[in-house]
């Protein structure tokens, strides 16, 4: 028997997040997903709508072996076709089954920057995330739910929890914190073992609300590219290419990453020397999602975590342009609620958040007592 929750996200997913219209072209993007349902309901909620799905199927082991041999060459053609749909299509939807984070670990650098540059970043940075609607999230498969330390059951009511939560009501929320962000000029966080400052004058702060990730629970913008100066030291794990990297530490000078360390310093050091744009920021958020208080090394849901903010080195959106380019995008966390150690956030020299609760009266409805 069909679960009613899964109806009910693939509703949200297309009345909702893509916000999909009749005549409007929809691709589903599957990722090591077995369990057809979800895919299923999206394709008739679709047709509800009078919109055109269609649907292509990944491996991520043979995406692999694909990688293993890849040139500048061969992945210019595998971006080819995609590149040709991406730009027909309206809308968006990819679902990761996300088995095996670390599937990748075996493929050597150079060929991952090259299918990131030739294949990923024409397909989805320069086409699908500026000139789609779309909405990525992920699927309670065993493999996912071993990651965040939990039975697949209650994975699965923890999963659909933060996937089928009120997300209108969270954005209506944000409006407040959108509004003060849009005019704040100096950004300060600080903990025992952060001093880290920057500038958002004059940056868009962009609404996440259920409108781009499943789950969702951010707003964002970015700083002044050269303005960042100060040092952070993420406490939240997280991996790049399929290897896995803790106690991430940045040192920054006019907005520039000066020093690299993590407990794979070497390897961390490669990503951030693939171009000129990875020691640079490209996204500055801050976390709310009601119900995802714990990492589980899987960024989707880790950059939402309640009391967090995220810092990120490599490429910015085109809504928050502070030019700055890069083949990557690698969204950092640092959780300041009090049992991960503490920690503020202040605009313009104002105390906004502490501990990872917001302290402004109308930024109040935030915390999570008053979204779920």
């Amino acid at each position: 028997m069909l679960d009613n929750r899964i109806k009910t996200l693939a509703r949200n997913l297309i009345s909702y997040s893509t916000d999909l219209k009749q005549g409007e072209k929809l691709l589903i993007e599957v990722f090591d997903v077995d369990d057809r349902h979800l895919v299923n309901e999206l394709v008739k909620e679709a047709y509800k709508v009078g919109a055109y799905p269609s649907v292509r199927i990944q491996n991520n082991q043979i995406t692999k072996e694909l990688l293993m041999g890849t040139t500048k060459e061969h992945s210019k053609i595998l971006a080819k076709y995609l590149l040709a749909q991406m730009k027909e299509t309206d809308a968006y939807i990819g679902i990761s089954g996300g088995n095996n984070i670390f599937e990748y670990s075996s493929v050597p650098s150079e060929k991952k920057k090259i299918y990131a540059k030739y294949y990923s970043k024409p397909i989805h940075r320069d086409v699908r995330v500026d000139n789609t609607k779309w909405v990525i999230l992920r699927y309670p498969t065993e493999g996912v739910a071993q990651l965040a330390g939990k039975s697949t059951e209650d994975f699965e009511d923890f999963y659909f929890n933060v996937c089928n939560l009120d997300y209108s009501k969270m954005d209506k929320a944000l409006n407040p914190l959108k509004e003060l962000m849009e005019k704040t000029d100096k950004v300060r966080i600080a903990s025992k073992t952060t001093d880290l400052t920057f500038s958002i004058k004059g940056m868009p702060a962009i609404k996440c609300s259920g409108k781009r990730n499943i789950p969702d629970g951010e707003i964002y913008t970015a700083p002044i590219k050269d303005s960042i100066n100060g040092h952070i030291l993420y406490n939240v794990p997280s991996t790049h290419s399929g290897i896995r990297h803790e106690n991430i530490r940045f040192e920054f000078k006019n907005g520039k990453i000066q020093k690299a360390t993590s407990s794979n310093t070497k390897e961390l050091n490669k990503v951030l020397d693939r171009d000129e744009g990875a020691r640079y920021i490209g996204e500055f958020s801050i976390g709310i999602n009601p119900y995802i208080f714990d990492p589980m090394l899987d960024i989707l849901f880790d950059e939402k975590i309640t009391g967090s903010i995220h810092l990120t080195p490599g490429s910015c959106y085109k809504n928050t342009d502070n030019k700055n380019v890069s083949t990557i995008h690698w969204d950092l966390i640092k959780i300041l609620r009090s049992e991960h150690g503490g920690g503020e956030i202040y605009f313009d020299d104002k105390l906004i958040s502490k501990d990872g609760r917001f302290v402004l009266e109308n930024l109040k409805q935030l915390n999570p007592e008053n979204l779920v």
